[in-house]
This record gives structure tokens, sequence and C-alpha cells, in this order.
């Protein structure tokens, strides 16, 4: 659809727009992009379904400012041109003028992916694309533009990359349906899944909502940029970058009818990117709804990893579930072990008894780690909680030890009476068992 106020802000009345039966909170979309034309036409339907003479709204200027500061926020390494954040900041106006001008002009071209291998914490690495700082640009730009268009269609089901929906909303889903009697679930797992996106079936989906031919070959050259690795070069056959700003998005695309056919069948699905359970009352149902996927990954294009997906009844013990950095199980939620060990490493690197560091600026590194975890894990069983912090206490035990010069880990009973809980706690240490016992009796005020 064609647009020529772009600087025309949405209404506010359309913050909270119907679609459908369901209400929509479009608070968030970027009114230097979306004016209230734009906004009408999103909430009651373009003709054909099908937007038209939409990269006129990428290459406005206004659009590609918005996106390079959303880029400089985030920082991030350089890609393959060398140019980082600071870099192309200091001719931020020259380079967005040469963005702009090609996009015009159709001449804009993606530059490839730098691959690196990030660390996983189980020995393993995986793979990450950095794109040219101008590619994230554009691509964010383009996030700006087709994001509403999507998110009208998109299902409660899904909650991963979505504006004003995150990973706690899909846990609270998740212990809901659970108490409400959906205990046996079904937990699948895509196999290398923005790897393996079929291009063509992606282009599919975006296409019976886009019809800008000049937006559709962007995209098409972000799926075949190539990439590099040291010396080596390729172009990828499927897909989406991992790690460009666009990935997300097109991912959910990809996954939205899946979404429909489960939600259409009357499952109850909770999906974070391609991260999802299926909470099911018997399991027979379970069985049911596994097959749909199944059935549905083998007409995508996509397969399920068979040692990662099973159905269990999350309130038997052995068979519960892992979601999100959480296990659910025996009708408890605790801190996934893959999580718990991450925090334990960064613990350790953080209270090594040769950091020559006081105990004051240990403490103050380590209490923003400690609040951040808790903040996300304080629904977990409180045993973690006290686990963790006789950890911390051991390990400050053996810094302490260690700067008396005297050997040890910070175990003996000695240690316990020289330096007892409340003197770390005199120290400002966190706690992460004091922390869970305050929010515990906020609760049961608030109720």
């Amino acid at each position: 659809m064609k647009d020529r106020k772009p600087q025309e802000q949405a209404p506010l009345v359309l913050a909270t727009a119907m679609q459908g039966a369901e209400p929509r909170d479009w608070s968030w979309v970027e009114a230097t992009v979306w004016t209230e034309r734009m906004m009408s036409a999103l909430v009651k339907g373009v003709k054909g379904g099908k937007w038209f003479s939409l990269v006129d709204k990428l290459h406005a200027r206004a659009t590609l400012s918005v996106a390079w500061t959303k880029v400089q926020a985030n920082a991030g390494a350089a890609g393959v041109d060398g140019v980082s954040v600071e870099r192309f900041a200091a001719r931020a106006e020259e380079y967005l003028s040469e963005l702009e001008m090609e996009l015009r002009m159709g001449t804009y071209r993606p530059q490839p992916v730098k691959r690196v291998e990030i660390p996983k914490g189980d020995g393993k690495t995986r793979p990450l694309g950095i794109p040219a700082v101008k590619d994230r640009i554009v691509q964010t730009g383009m996030k700006l533009v087709l994001e509403p268009i999507f998110e009208a269609q998109f299902r409660p089901a899904s909650y991963g990359f979505r504006p004003r929906r995150g990973c706690k909303d899909a846990l609270r889903e998740v212990d809901g349906l659970i108490k409400q009697g959906f205990t046996h679930v079904v937990d699948a797992d895509f196999e290398s899944f923005f790897d393996s996106i079929p291009h063509q079936r992606l282009m599919e989906r975006v296409e019976a909502s886009i019809s800008d031919g000049r937006i559709l070959d962007i995209i098409r050259q972000w799926l075949t940029q190539d990439i590099m690795k040291g010396l080596e070069r390729w172009t990828p056959t499927a897909g989406t970058p991992q790690g460009a700003v666009i990935s997300p998005l097109l991912a959910n695309v990809f996954l939205h009818p899946l979404d429909a056919c489960l939600e259409s069948a009357g499952h109850k699905m909770v999906r974070y990117a391609d991260d999802f359970v299926v909470l099911c009352k018997s399991r027979e149902e379970a069985e049911r709804a596994l097959a749909t996927i199944r059935c549905w990954s083998v007409d995508n294009g996509l397969h399920l990893h068979p040692d990662k997906t099973h159905i269990g009844n999350c309130l038997v013990e052995g068979e519960g579930f892992e979601f999100l950095g959480y296990r659910f199980e025996a009708g408890q939620r605790w801190v996934r072990q893959k999580s718990l060990s991450k925090l334990k490493d960064k613990i350790r690197g953080l209270t090594k008894r040769t950091c020559g560091q006081n105990l004051a600026c240990v403490i103050a590194e380590l209490n923003p780690v400690l609040k951040g975890w808790f903040g996300y894990f304080k629904q977990a069983h409180r045993f973690t909680f006290e686990r963790v912090d006789r950890m911390v206490r051991r390990r400050l035990r053996a810094i302490l030890r260690k700067q008396q010069r005297r050997p040890g880990v910070g175990r003996s009973p000695k240690d316990h009476l020289q330096w007892p809980n409340t003197f770390f706690a005199d120290h400002d240490l966190f706690t992460l068992e004091t922390a869970w016992q305050l929010a515990r009796h906020s609760r049961s005020g608030n109720d």
C-alpha cells in the first residue's frame, strides 16, 4: 500500500485496536514509519490481503535514522568490511545518505556475513553471523516496516522476538496451563532449525502478504548472502542468517502456519522462536499433537530431533520437560541443569582465589550477576537458591583464606565461625535465598 504522509503520527486510538476478536496493542509501532492511514489499513485489512509499494518506507531517511539509532544502541562487532559501529558513527550522515541512495536506485547489495563460533558452555560451539553495520541498519529498517504487517497475523501461542512479549510471558502461560490440568506435554525440537528453513517456502509465506518486488528481492539477497569464515566462503541454500536482525521475524513468519494448525486442532501450544511445547490433558491427545507436528514438519522441510522430542507427564518424576531455562517436573519448577552450570561457571570466574581483589570489589562484581539471574529464575524451587548461596560464600571464604596466606577452599568449620553468613550480609552480598523469601512475602501480601 502506498502512503504519502511519512511524518504523520499514528493516533492513540489505534494503540489497542481490535484484530478480529483479539485485542492488539499497537503502541510499539514506529510512528515515523507507520502513519495514521497505514495503521487504519493494518487494522481494517488491505485489498487482497497484500501490501504494495513499501520500499519508499524502507529508504526514507526517517526510517534509516531510527534504524541506525537502534543498531548503535545494540553495538556489536564489525562485519567483513571492518567498519565498526564507532567508525560508522563518525560519518553517519554520509553513510546513511549513501544507503538511502542505494535503496532508492535499487543498487543496494548486502555484503557477506562474517561467521564466528561462540562457546555454548558444554564444550561445543554454535555459529553466529555478523552482518556489516550497513546491512544491520537496512535489516532493522525492514523490520520496522514489515513487523506490524505480520504481527497482525501472528497467534497468541507465539512469544519469541515479538513486541511486548517475552520469556516470562511464555513461562507464565505454561505454568497456568499445567495448573489447569494440561500435564501431558509434547516437548519437540527441530534439528538445526535456523539453518534448515527452506528458502522457497519461506518466501511464499512472505509473498502471501507482501507484493513489493524490491522488498522481496532484498529479502532474497539476505537469504543467499555469502558466508565468510576465515578464508572459507560459501553461499547458503537454506536457512536464515543467524545473528541477523531480520532472522527472528522471518522465523516466526515461517512457523506461523504451525501455530495456526495446532490452534485449529484445539491444542495448547506455547512457542518461543523454534523452542515450543504442546500441553495436553491426556497422553492420547499428546500423541495426536505430536503426529500433527511430525506431519507438518515433513511437509515443510524440517526434521524433529529424535533424541530431544518426547511425550511425558510433567507431574511424574523423570517425565518432566525443559523450556526456556526451566525444568518442569514432579509438580515443581526447577532451574535447568545447563542454566545452573552456566551460572556456576560465571561465579567461579569471578571468585578465583588468586583474583587479587578485596572482598568489597569481588562482591560488587558478583551482585549484578546474582540479581540478574534471580530476576529470571525466582520462580524456581528454593533449594536451588540455597545451594548457590552456599557455593558463593564458600568461594569467598577461600579468597579470604588465600589473603591470609592459608591454603584451603573455605569448607572448614573454623572458616564458618570466622566468616559466618552474617559477615557477608554485612558486606552487602546479595543472597538468592533472602531474595526468594522477600519475593514470597511480597506475593503473599498482594494476595
